[in-house]
Order: structure tokens, then sequence, then C-alpha cells
């Protein structure tokens, strides 16, 4: 038996990365999976990967018409979500004085209003007793530089699983947040380091993690699932640091 044996999960930027590789380990714990995502080539080399127990929608989390429409769809398909996984993210690195206003602002709109949205219109479908999972990051308490904004917009996250554990507690429902320290996704490739210099710095930043290495996606879904499951059913509120210890000595 899988650890999510007939439970229905949305996964938002489930196209590449964290996402995929979240979905990848829910269909293989039993679960039924909607993906959702920007890009439908992306999607569609998703669900490639995943197999024909996952679905894909294509829109933008930042989009309150994208977002109603995805759980249109959702009722439709399946008719309830048992687990939402919020891990639609993007990243701009930038010092202080150089943050532009479309950089702060896609930020907010993706990392926060995104998630918001993403919960908060999941409601009437979500079943009493599921799970919700915040994909924040330890750059909510770590300082880093060229993070600043994006470093709030993932405080916001961590505010929200808080906040949100305490108010969905009448329904059973359990909110946590999952907090990724480096890993190595698409998404390094899409900070502005040029190619040429991006396995240097994948290497420095891997000497500065106690592990001595990035992280990979396949871990951070092992942590997704256990607080997506029934082994974390005393757990809610919690900020969960899959680091390699970065932000914990």
């Amino acid at each position: 038996m899988g650890k999510l044996d007939d439970k229905v999960a949305v996964i938002t930027g489930g196209g590449s990365g964290i996402g995929l590789a979240i979905a990848r380990r829910f269909v293989e714990e039993g679960a039924q999976v909607v993906i959702t995502g920007r890009r439908q080539e992306a999607l569609n080399d998703a669900l490639a990967i995943i197999g024909s127990r996952a679905t894909a929608f294509r829109g933008d989390v930042s989009r309150r018409d994208d977002v109603e429409r995805l759980y249109e769809q959702v009722g439709q398909l399946h008719g309830r979500i048992d687990v939402l996984v919020a891990n639609a993210g993007v990243i701009h690195p930038a010092p202080l004085e150089s943050v532009t206003e479309e950089q702060y602002e896609r930020q907010f709109d993706i990392n926060v209003r995104g998630v918001f949205q993403t919960t908060q219109k999941a409601l009437p479908l979500l079943s009493d007793g599921g799970a919700i999972v915040l994909v924040s990051s330890i750059a909510h308490f770590k300082a880093l530089e060229g993070h600043c904004v994006y470093a709030a917009t993932k405080a916001a996250v961590r505010s929200f699983a808080r906040s949100w554990a305490h108010d969905l507690k009448h329904r059973g429902i359990r909110v946590n947040c999952l907090s990724p320290g480096p890993v190595k996704t698409p998404i390094i490739g899409k900070m502005g380091i040029p190619d040429e210099s991006l396995e240097a710095f994948e290497k420095g930043l891997g000497e500065m993690i106690p592990v001595g290495r990035l992280g990979r996606p396949e871990e951070l879904a092992a942590a997704a699932l256990f607080l997506a499951s029934n082994e974390s059913s005393f757990i809610t509120g919690i900020d969960l640091c899959t680091d390699g210890g970065l932000g914990q000595i």
C-alpha cells in the first residue's frame, strides 16, 4: 500500500524541479495528481515522466481567473482535493539598490498572492482532515545576499502556515511549511549566472552546506510526502527545513 492511496493531490509549479519530483513521488505512493504551471511544453514533459495518474492545467497562480478555472476542472475531474502543495514560485536575485519595480511585483504576485489564492480558492474542494504543504525557503529566516525581496515573500509564506493551521483546525486540515535550502533544479539556471560560471557556483554553494552538496529534488519530495501523509498526523504549523544543515548550524 502507498502512503497516499486514493488521495487527490494538487501541486502548483509541478512542471519541473521540486514540484515535478513531488508529483512523481505522490503518484508512486498511490495519489491522483493535478499539476499546474505556466509553460505547456514543461507540463507535457512532466506528464510523460509522471504517467497516467497525473493531469495538467496550464495557468498562472497569480491570476485569480486561472486559479478559479483550475479548481473548476479539478472539481469536475475528481470532486475533491485531499492534499494541496503550493509550490509555485520565482526568484530574481538583486541587491537592494538594483531591485526593479517589475522584479518586486512579480515575486510578490507569484510567491505571496499566488500561494494565498491557491489555498483560499481550494477550500470548498479540500477534504476535512486534508493536508496543505506550503513551500517556503530557508531564506525566510537566513539572510542571503541579493535575496531581500525573495526572502520577504517566503517569510509571508511561513506566516501563512502558522495562521492557516489555526484557521483550519476546526476542519482537521493540517497546514505545514516546507523550507528548502539550495537544491539542484532548473531555477538555479534562471538566476542570471553565466553558463560558464554555473558549475563553479554550484560547487562553491555546495561547500557552504554542512552535508557538502546541493539538495536533490527527490529529497524535498520525501519531506513533502511526510507532511502530506498520515505519517505526520500529529504535526501542524511547523517549518520543516530540508536544507542540508545550512540554516541550522
